[in-house]
């Protein structure tokens, strides 16, 4: 779906776009290790407004040794401190031997005055924290085997809790141990998350790159073209566009290229858990072919390394088969790995460009009307299924959100739709999983097309690269648009809400200005004489024949 993340987990509920979920304490992660930030998800049964906190250990043995690690607590309870200066520092003590459900679990010494630290299970959250209270505990942290919630209750009980309870990985509490030993304090609190990263400025750089390559590579013709003669260029052009028309995107292409995503997302909606692995399949075989292409691109210009060998009467490069390897164990690996996104999100991206790459070198977009009905039909659909679907779905979370994260399925496995690149400052977040700021493919593929267009318009019209190089700064500017609303809005944002009017518009306003608005909008002067310079060869053919010099055969 395309769509773009905001890099930071402090937004309202989710009314809109892309996240991607991680799992949380399922291992220790500490500051110095966790590279990145996660999202608060609504994984909330009973309206619980979920925050993530940092519990900062250290020994009192050696003030040397600090650990940070996370924390989830209901902001509706006990708030926490946001900075470390206004937050109380506690003796720890382990008592995950029990669940505290009752008085009975508590130990003879007592538990006056200190951070408790219970196992998850066999009561609710507020009956554990009651039990602390009534023991003159001053804060409570669960330790949860199964992954962290916020907790929850009745709100008619809210008042009772009197003191900090939070949620906590039981690994975090062991490993705490095993670092720290067992003399330890700690301290509860909850810094804000920044709203600036410049993980989006990486995307940035990614997207627009992409765009302007793949556009660019649009409209170089292939090297044998380039060597044959005028005549043999012009037939072998004639004969590429023949091969082309069915990746050429017409009026009623588009329609249905529309209806057919539609139809995806509502598919994927309801079914996701068996479905995302066929998106999975596809997107392994699409990218391994689309990174072939675009190496071979490259490959093929090198005069060196021509070893080949006849295989069924044909000649084949050895080096050619070398990269479809390669290729084909690049994207063997990130089947592998694709759940691992610790370091799998670089071979990820790169798989990803080159889709977008190939997509836009191989599907062209014949005129400008072609352009503005696929674009706009687009914005719509992303518009709708952003902002309009949480009005009627039960969870009153848009179809996008479901389908973008796969939080209804349960299977864990994200579609592999996204550009992602991990948040760079650390925060509370970063402490607590593994996020990413993310763009969909569709932010760049739907309006690369157009550029891609625009490449090509101006390589048949000699129109010196003006609209490329106008439409490519006009993606530039709508994409820092969309980071400056998502920078503001702290809310997830449909990155076609700004990229469709930016370029649409700049191309308009040039082809306006140059007075090429006729030809722009239905093709360059070459695509809409072909059929004519078709006829005009066969006759500049015929006059060149030469003469019989048989009179009556005239």
């Amino acid at each position: 779906p395309p769509v773009v993340s905001p890099p930071g987990p402090n937004r309202p509920p989710p009314t809109a776009v892309t996240r991607i979920p991680v799992s949380r304490g399922l291992g220790p992660r500490s500051l110095q290790v966790s590279p990145i930030v996660s999202n608060v998800s609504s994984f909330c049964p009973m309206q619980a407004e979920a925050q993530e906190g940092i519990l900062r250990a250290s020994s009192k043995e050696t003030s040397l040794k600090i650990r940070e690690y996370c924390i989830i607590f209901n902001a509706q309870w006990m708030p926490l401190p946001s900075t470390l200066t206004n937050a109380t520092n506690y003796q720890l003590q382990d008592l995950t031997s029990t669940v505290l459900c009752n008085s009975s679990d508590v130990p003879a010494e007592g538990i006056k005055d200190k951070l408790v630290v219970v196992m998850r299970g066999n009561c609710t959250f507020i009956e554990k924290a009651r039990v602390a209270v009534g023991n003159q505990a001053k804060a409570l942290l669960i330790a949860s085997n199964t992954g962290l919630i916020p907790p929850s209750g009745n709100t008619s009980e809210y008042d009772q809790l009197q003191i900090p309870v939070a949620l906590i990985s039981y690994a975090d509490v062991v490993s705490m141990k095993k670092v720290l030993g067992n003399q330890i304090s700690a301290t509860l609190y909850s810094p804000p998350v920044p709203s600036m990263d410049y993980s989006i400025l990486i995307i940035f750089f990614i997207a627009v790159g992409t765009v302007a390559l793949g556009s660019y590579w649009s409209g170089i013709e292939e090297p044998e073209s380039e060597s044959l003669s005028p005549e043999s260029r012009s037939k072998t052009r004639r004969g590429s566009k023949n091969e082309d028309t069915a990746n050429i995107l017409t009026p009623i292409t588009v329609l249905f290229f529309v209806i057919i995503v539609i139809v995806m997302i509502v598919l994927l909606y309801f079914f996701y858990k068996w479905l995302v692995y066929v998106v999975i399949a596809i997107f392994s075989v699409a990218s391994t072919i689309s990174l072939f292409n675009c190496l071979w691109a490259l490959v093929r210009r090198i005069p060196y390394c021509k070893c080949s060998f006849m295989c069924s009467n044909r000649r084949i490069e050895v080096r050619l088969v070398v990269l479809a390897l390669f290729c084909v164990s690049l994207a063997a690996v990130w089947v592998v790995f694709r759940n691992n996104d610790r370091w799998i999100w670089i071979l990820h991206d790169c798989l990803g460009v080159a889709f977008c790459l190939n997509f836009l070198k191989t599907l062209k977009m014949p005129h400008f009307k072609s352009c503005v009905i696929l674009l706009v039909l687009l914005l719509i659909y992303d518009v709708f299924f952003v902002f309009i679907t949480p009005l009627f779905t039960p969870n009153h979370e848009s179809i996008m959100v479901e389908v973008a994260t796969g939080s209804g399925s349960g299977s864990g496995e994200k579609l592999p739709v996204v550009i992602r690149v991990p948040r760079l400052v650390p925060s509370v977040a970063t402490l607590c999983g593994i996020p990413f700021s993310v763009l969909g493919f569709g932010d760049i593929i739907v309006p690369g097309l157009l550029v891609a267009y625009c490449r090509r318009f101006d390589v048949e019209t000699n129109g010196y690269s003006i609209y490329f190089i106008l439409c490519t700064i006009a993606y530039a500017a709508g994409m820092m648009l969309t980071f400056v609303v998502l920078i503001v809005m702290k809310m997830a944002q449909p990155a076609l809400l700004y990229l469709v009017p930016c370029t649409l518009i700049t191309c308009t306003i040039t082809a306006i200005a140059r007075k090429e608005l006729r030809i722009f909008w239905t093709g360059s002067v070459y695509e809409m004489m072909t059929p004519v310079d078709a006829a005009s060869e066969e006759t500049t053919a015929a006059l060149i024949e030469p003469v019989s010099e048989n009179p009556s055969e005239i």
